[in-house]
C-alpha cells in the first residue's frame, strides 16, 4: 500500500530531471495516494511550477493541480479525500 500523501523536494532540479521525478512519484501512487506534494521554492522555482502546471494538467492520474500552503508549493491532487 503506498503513502497517502506524497512529498517531493524538486530543490536545484532542471526541469527534465523534475519530470523524471514526479513521472516515477506518480506511477507508483496507487489508489490509496490522495497528493502529492511538490516543493519547488518560489524566488526560482517559478519555471519548475508553470512546468508543472503545463505538463501535468491532462495527466490522466491527476484530477486537478492547486497551489499549497505557500507560493513555493504545488500540489498534485489525485483523488478527493
Amino acid at each position: 500500500m503506498g503513502a497517502p500523501f506524497i512529498d517531493i523536494d524538486l530543490h536545484g532540479l532542471f526541469q527534465d530531471d523534475a519530470v523524471k521525478v514526479i513521472d516515477k512519484a506518480l506511477k507508483a501512487a496507487d489508489s490509496s495516494t490522495y497528493q502529492i506534494r511538490l516543493i519547488h521554492g518560489y524566488n526560482r522555482g517559478t519555471s519548475l511550477k508553470n512546468m508543472i502546471i503545463d505538463e501535468y494538467k491532462y495527466h490522466p492520474k491527476v484530477l486537478r493541480i492547486q497551489p499549497g500552503d505557500n507560493q513555493g508549493v504545488t500540489l498534485l491532487i489525485l483523488r478527493e479525500l
